[in-house]
């Protein structure tokens, strides 16, 4: 069974005349009438009935006639969609993000993105930077949102309007709790928590750095994945953790009955760049589309800024 005959065949039920319904397919009747039996002969039925008088569909043929329109209708719509999605018209896109992109990126991009391309349809996957470079190459992600930007050819990237600060975290019963902030330069005589450099590499970098730029050296005494993890440490031990400050604000660190309090580091001031990154081969259309998005919402929040 062809796709042609199908088509072929609904023709002649809706025209019930092989010359209005060949001429519409732009074909001879000899060649409408040898499709029509080449797809009877694969049915192994009879579908049309004719005679020198008039041409009908048999009983089989109106049950076929009402599943091939059905058929046709979904091939018909499968090739809107691949050329759509080709197009960037449609699709899927996976994105990958860290907290300042869901508040400061993502609901206006979002916004837009539905707006002009409702077909495409946008998962999002909260991750830190490590994770989300590692979704990237295998795939699971088109696009991540995330703190700096990978330095290797297999990437892409774009900074985006946003910069923001890092908070030392200490418990309700350190020395810091009650100080507004604390010059870079005092963790030199402090036990500190820090994560894996692999979970979040611009972070862990621009710690390191900061220390460096005092002349200092952090003594780094325990480890945690996660921020809410260095919250529980300090809580119950004497030590410093780092986390960025709306991480700290989405926390409620500092509230009352909060077990740990965020702490603002001066001198420096450690920041980090948010940052868009896919890959550099990526096939994704909808990745670009996203983009202009992001881009076209930020130029109307700098005009408004500005105005």
């Amino acid at each position: 069974m062809e796709f042609r005959h199908l088509v072929s065949f609904i023709t002649i039920a809706e025209e019930l005349h092989f010359g209005r319904a060949a001429q519409r397919l732009h074909l001879t009747q000899p060649s409408l009438s040898a499709q029509l039996q080449k797809l009877e002969k694969s049915l192994g039925v009879q579908l049309v009935a004719r005679n020198s008088h008039e041409v009908r569909l048999t009983p089989a043929g109106r049950e076929f006639e009402q599943q091939a329109r059905q058929v046709v209708a979904q091939l018909d719509r499968a090739a809107q969609v691949a050329k759509a999605t080709a197009e960037g018209r449609a699709g899927s896109l996976n994105i990958g993000y860290n907290l300042p992109a869901s508040r400061h990126v993502l609901p206006e991009a979002l916004a837009r993105m539905t707006e002009r391309h409702p077909d495409i349809v946008v998962s999002l996957w909260e991750k830190r930077t490590g994770p989300q470079l590692a979704g990237l190459a295998d795939g699971s992600l088109d696009l991540a949102l995330v703190y700096g930007h990978p330095s290797t050819a297999e990437f892409r990237y774009r900074r985006l309007l946003h910069r923001v600060p890092l908070v030392a975290v200490v418990g309700r019963r350190h020395r810091w709790a009650d100080r507004p902030g604390v010059p870079f330069a005092e963790l030199q005589n402090q036990d500190c928590v820090l994560f894996a450099r692999e979970q979040c590499p611009a972070m862990y970098d621009t710690i390191l750095r900061s220390a460096a730029e005092t002349r200092i050296s952090l003594n780094v005494t325990h480890t945690a994945d996660d921020p809410g993890a260095t919250a529980h440490m300090v809580s119950v031990r004497p030590l410093v953790g780092f986390a960025s400050l709306p991480r700290a604000i989405s926390m409620g660190m500092g509230v009352p009955g909060s077990s740990s309090v965020a702490v603002k580091l001066f001198d420096p001031v450690p920041t980090l760049d948010l940052h868009a990154v896919w890959r550099a081969d990526e096939p994704n259309p909808a990745v670009s589309l996203f983009l202009e998005c992001i881009e076209s919402a930020q130029l109307d929040d700098a005009r408004a800024l500005s105005a």
